[in-house]
């Protein structure tokens, strides 16, 4: 039985993602951003890795690929966001805005 497994994403999106990456708007954007160089290697490593399970099935590729993947989503759902979440609405979010209203400090 074949391996059905595929990964997450193709082959070339990887190459896309690096040169993406690489390119001098990206580089400008994050160092105005977060005031360094953006890490860029990962996408790389995972094209090869994806290259090299396209072309023999590789488990070490495979669980690369997967660990990379995993690790790309828990870096996703670490950003907290800005603002905090309301757990419900205003109580008088239904009436109209008053511009002379004193804002209320939460």
């Amino acid at each position: 039985m074949a391996d059905s497994w595929r990964p997450p994403r193709d082959c070339e999106d990887y190459w896309d993602e690096w040169k993406y990456c690489k390119s001098f708007k990206n580089r400008f954007h994050y160092y105005y951003t977060h005031g360094g160089k953006p890490a860029c290697q990962q996408w790389k490593t995972d094209y090869m890795a994806c290259k090299e399970w396209e072309k023999k099935r590789s488990h070490e590729a495979k669980e690369a690929l997967i660990k990379s993947e995993e690790a790309r989503q828990k870096e996703r759902q670490n950003n907290n966001p800005v603002w905090t979440m309301r757990k419900r609405p205003p109580i008088d979010w239904h009436l109209p805005l008053n511009r002379d209203k004193p804002q209320q400090q939460d």
